[in-house]
């Protein structure tokens, strides 16, 4: 369990879960803004709530760049590229640096398997009281881990110190 007694504890730590300056800019901008209001979270804890469905929908443009093209326009949905990245990508336990330092697993929250699902929070969160129940632990930090693990190919091709800037696919 972490505890956070001083603002700055707070700063520090979540500019930690920083995604890789190599990933494409867009889903940067997306990641920034729910680390920014994971900061305010300090302030006023309800701010985290909506943090949450910004990390969510940086994962969710993540999925469509790196796997929309693979599924059909008609079948494509958060929830199926989530999938996709373990049923056809490999991601597993052993490829989230979270769940390897804590243990646990996260993978049945990505595929649908338990609930509620990663896509399950987002639509909550999108279409119902985004500002509904407590905040979850972990969640930025697992959303970190799943967009550095959609593009670890693309980080390991990309030239040493660049920055990449092209948009992302959008199928």
């Amino acid at each position: 369990m972490i505890q956070f007694n001083e603002p700055d504890e707070w700063r520090r730590f979540i500019v930690g879960l920083g995604i890789d300056a190599r990933i494409p800019a867009i889903v940067q901008l997306k990641f920034r803004r729910a680390q920014a209001l994971y900061l305010l979270g300090w302030i006023d804890l309800d701010v985290l709530k909506a943090g949450e469905l910004a990390a969510l929908i940086a994962l969710e443009l993540t999925v469509m760049d790196r796997y929309g093209d693979r599924i059909p326009k008609k079948k494509r949905s958060f929830a199926t590229l989530l999938k996709h990245m373990v049923d056809v990508d490999g991601l597993d336990d052993a490829h989230i640096p979270m769940i390897v330092r804590t243990g646990g697993t996260a993978i049945g929250f990505v595929t649908g398997a338990s609930e509620p699902s990663l896509s399950q929070r987002r639509n909550g969160m999108a279409h119902g009281d985004p500002f509904d129940g407590l905040p979850v632990g972990g969640l930025l930090e697992l959303v970190r881990d799943l967009i550095d693990y959609a593009y670890r190919d693309f980080i390991a091709n990309a030239p040493p110190g660049s920055v990449w800037l092209r948009l992302a696919h959008l199928g």
